[in-house]
């Protein structure tokens, strides 16, 4: 129990914009970054706090907290998603804000970064709710976003139907439909093909290339996944199909294990049936942080941030950790992680599949022409393999682990976009 409490202090105290920004600072002295770009790197351009009043279902007005922050818009306009969750800050929308940033440069798409959520517990309101705090959330932000300004998407709690509510509503605001203003919508109003399954599409490219550069097959590699949300649910699935071996699943209410490898098919059924992975009866019941420590060569966090911490970072088993959530692994966790040999592909480019095919549903829509999905999953993988090359390549010219690697090269990328730019006035 004491290990438990001593793990959730360290969760608590730290800070994920500050976190965020140590980051940039490490990586700032790595590459030699110009002082005064660093500075500018440092802050989020612009941070909109909105208060959002919506009648419930019972006749009562109550108030909701959102947020839109915009860190960095040098390569283009801001892009990032909008989450709807009861502990979302101001300083966790920042932090993902410029995580945003660091991701689309990396996958080199025209894009900066920007993040929103609404302060809420989405599980315990009616569908009619959430839909007014969505259409009265998107009025509040109307000022900010747009299809050249900045492009919301689905995040933690949001889906495909809270984003054609932001597009209906933003498009009854314009008097036509815009179907550029958010990405992640339902393929009948402007969505595209593959985008359900980008983010998870992606990872399972990046470990892939992983896998070869350490010199293991993919066939039969042991999978371990805590998060069977969006993410954790369609990366097991793609990579069972790939040939991976699924042993361990969690999700908030915990997990399950089989080391004969779990039937990810029946287990997504008996999810959507039930709600949770748990009490599944092909596997044994799995505390959901157990998770990250089981034994296994491929470990995917894909549920919230800061879950690899110091304390369990000695234990974990996996060879290659990819982050499809944002954020999961703390700073002094990730040392630990590489000296120990553990090849962790960083959050902004393991799940960068999301924002990639974003970008290509923005383009689809803003020239009304719609591509294929096999098109779609081909430029995918080009993107991402590209960023897998040049992370490990910046990693192996500094000598520093894979999230230092990306960071070197995402941070360039925007350091070069902002001083070609300059300053106005």
């Amino acid at each position: 129990m004491a290990s438990t409490l001593d793990r959730s202090a360290v969760q608590s105290r730290v800070n994920v914009w500050k976190m965020a920004q140590e980051q940039l600072d490490d990586v700032a002295r790595l590459i030699g970054l110009d002082e005064g770009v660093h500075a500018y790197l440092r802050e989020a351009k612009r941070v909109l706090q909105v208060s959002v009043p919506v009648r419930m279902d019972d006749g009562r007005l109550q108030m909701f907290e959102g947020f839109r922050v915009q860190h960095n818009m040098s390569r283009g306009p801001g892009k990032g998603g909008i989450r709807f969750h009861p502990d979302v800050t101001l300083d966790e929308v920042k932090a993902l804000a410029m995580w945003m940033t660091w991701k689309c440069a990396l996958v080199n798409i025209p894009f900066g970064g920007a993040k929103g959520g609404v302060i809420c517990d989405p599980k315990a309101m009616s569908e009619r709710e959430l839909e007014r705090l969505t259409r009265r959330f998107t009025s509040e932000i109307s000022i900010i976003i747009g299809p050249e300004k900045d492009i919301p998407a689905p995040d933690v709690y949001t889906t495909p139907q809270i984003m054609a509510w932001i597009m209906d509503t933003f498009s009854m605001q314009h008097g036509y439909s815009v179907a550029g203003v958010v990405t992640g919508k339902p393929v009948s109003i402007g969505g595209s093909l593959g985008r359900d399954k980008a983010t998870a599409r992606g990872c399972l490219y990046v470990v892939d290339e992983a896998m070869r550069e350490i010199g293991k097959e993919r066939s039969g590699a042991r999978v371990a996944v805590q998060g069977f949300g969006n993410a954790g649910m369609h990366a097991a699935d793609l990579m069972d199909a790939a040939g991976y071996q699924i042993v361990a699943v969690s999700d908030s209410r915990g997990g399950v294990a089989n080391d004969a490898g779990l039937d990810i098919e029946g287990l997504i059924a008996y999810k959507a049936r039930t709600g949770s992975v748990v009490g599944f009866k092909g596997g044994e019941a799995l505390d959901n942080k157990a998770v990250l420590e089981y034994d296994c060569d491929v470990l995917v966090p894909a549920a919230l941030e800061k879950v690899i911490t110091p304390e369990n970072a000695p234990r974990v088993r996996a060879k290659i950790i990819a982050e499809a959530a944002n954020g999961p692994t703390l700073p002094d966790a990730d040392d630990i992680l590489y000296d120990r040999g553990i090849m962790v592909l960083p959050d902004i480019l393991a799940n960068a599949g999301g924002v990639t095919v974003s970008y290509f549903e923005w383009v689809q829509d803003l020239q009304n022409n719609f591509w294929e999905e096999d098109e779609i999953n081909d430029r995918l993988r080009r993107k991402m393999v590209r960023a897998f090359t040049e992370t490990l390549e910046a990693a192996k010219h500094h000598r520093v682990n894979m999230r230092r690697g990306a960071y070197a090269v995402a941070i360039d990328r925007v350091a070069e976009a902002t001083m070609s730019r300059g300053l106005y006035p």
